[in-house]
């Protein structure tokens, strides 16, 4: 499998860059007290600093907000999905857990400020690319509606396209039965490689050490 950023989308996105981890054997299942507990207490601690300033004072929101723009989406209808995290935090309306792919996915888009994507590693086609999203590009997505993707930056395969920093589709969702799996971290573009590199392995360390298996990561620029 090849996984690759597209010219259209560099050309747009000055640094752009994607933390890639491949994971294999894993057990995907409720998330151990102990991270459930690590999981409160951040949303606990960001809920009272939420309190005290406004969601773009979070450098890190706002910096993929404004990434967003770059990519031509109007990113006050189209809010990405830390965003999306932050302004339910700031409401108190703190998120539960779900299973531990999608908690530990939650955990660190609230930890570093920025998109995170899950996906199942079987139900994706050949190879993938990065880009942004055209006309005919659309897919029936986890939040149970059709997304139109146009101007959103997305991830496709084969068989179109499956993955985006603002919503992720049904067709590769990761859920209890997943063995195989592909996670993109959408890394702040200002971030340096080595942050980019130290960020991306601590994720991927952690989610091994909750879900077992195997890993490896690749910076994509």
């Amino acid at each position: 499998m090849n996984i690759l950023i597209d010219s259209v989308t560099n050309s747009k996105i000055p640094h752009f860059k994607i933390g890639c981890i491949i994971y294999h054997n894993i057990t995907v299942s409720d998330s151990p007290q102990s991270f459930k507990e690590k999981f409160r207490s951040l949303q606990k601690e960001l809920f009272k600093h939420a309190q005290l300033k406004e969601i773009m004072d979070f450098s890190g929101i706002k910096e993929w907000r404004d990434t967003f723009k770059l990519a031509g989406t109007d990113a006050s209808r189209y809010r990405h999905s830390a965003e999306a995290l932050y302004r339910r935090i700031k409401k108190q309306n703190f998120l539960e857990p779900i299973h531990s792919a999608i908690d530990v996915n939650n955990f660190f888009s609230l930890l570093y400020e920025c998109p995170l994507g899950i996906y199942d590693l079987n139900q994706i086609e050949g190879n993938i690319t990065l880009s942004i999203g055209i006309d005919n590009d659309s897919y029936e997505g986890i939040n149970g509606r059709i997304n139109n993707m146009k101007n959103i930056i997305l991830s496709k395969d084969e068989t179109g396209a499956f993955g985006s920093p603002y919503v992720d589709s049904k067709r590769t969702m990761v859920t209890t039965e997943t063995k195989n799996a592909i996670q993109f971290i959408y890394l702040r573009p200002s971030l340096t490689l080595e942050e980019a590199i130290e960020i991306t392995a601590i994720i991927m360390n952690e989610f091994l050490e909750i879900h077992g298996g195997q890993g490896q990561y690749e910076i994509l620029t």
